[in-house]
């Protein structure tokens, strides 16, 4: 798929994530006010804002990691607000895949070994394993790097294993905050060019926090927040 058409990628009008008048506060100062939206299955959708405008907080709520103080989020038509802690990390474990501006890879595995830790906390067996570990660190295309630890690692190098681990246990959305902003612009191009290619192979939704216009020009739709709402959102052509 060129580069010019892939905001035509297809996918389902079926919503994978709907979050409801969602309402959050910190000490008394409120972050999010009555945000609505949703995402479908396979649809890259792009939170962009100034920051404080309440884009991370939102994605942590999304994703489980935050509780909102009101509203209602639905995972795949699970009320994230009915399952208690334990449950929540199932979900997550399950289902969700998190990409972070810093990488947050654990610094005593090596890559392939973070890549297998998700097959691992669901319960893969250890021979099923190898080979998806192996097929996404070619796709990724740092196949190479497979036995390096964190620290032997560039940058990009780092954020291509981090996808790999996001990816692993086939998750039905992929939650990136910031992906491409501790990355020069080659590299951000380059990981942004991967996202939108996986995204279309895997049918994986895409949530993207970003403050790159590149960025959000690979996603199907844009959510513009300000001072903790919508302050606008466009299809893209």
């Amino acid at each position: 798929m060129s580069k010019e058409n892939h905001q035509n990628a297809p996918f389902t009008d079926e919503p994978v994530l709907i979050a409801t008048n969602i309402v959050k506060a910190y000490a008394g100062r409120p972050v999010l006010r009555g945000v609505s939206l949703e995402v479908r299955a396979g649809e890259r959708l792009a939170l962009t804002g100034a920051s404080g405008s309440g884009k991370s907080t939102l994605l942590n709520c999304l994703g489980g990691v935050d509780r909102p103080d009101s509203g209602s989020i639905r995972f795949k038509n699970i009320a994230l607000e009915t399952l208690d802690a334990d449950g929540l990390t199932e979900v997550r474990r399950r289902d969700i895949g998190t990409i972070f501006q810093f990488f947050h890879l654990l610094p005593t595995l090596t890559a392939a070994e973070n890549v297998e830790l998700p097959l691992q906390l669901n319960g893969v067996a250890p021979a099923g394993r190898p080979a998806r570990v192996r097929w996404l660190l070619e796709r990724v295309g740092v196949a190479a790097r497979a036995e390096a630890f964190p620290g032997q690692l560039s940058g990009g190098e780092m954020q291509r294993v981090a996808i790999a681990r996001a990816l692993a246990h086939q998750p039905a959305v992929l939650l990136a905050d910031e992906p491409t902003g501790n990355l020069d612009s080659r590299n951000g191009t380059i990981i942004l060019e991967l996202l939108r290619e996986l995204s279309d192979e895997t049918g994986t939704a895409l949530v993207l926090v970003t403050h790159s216009g590149a960025a959000a020009r690979i996603c199907h739709r844009e959510i513009h927040l300000r001072d903790g709402q919508i302050g606008g959102q466009r299809d893209k052509d």
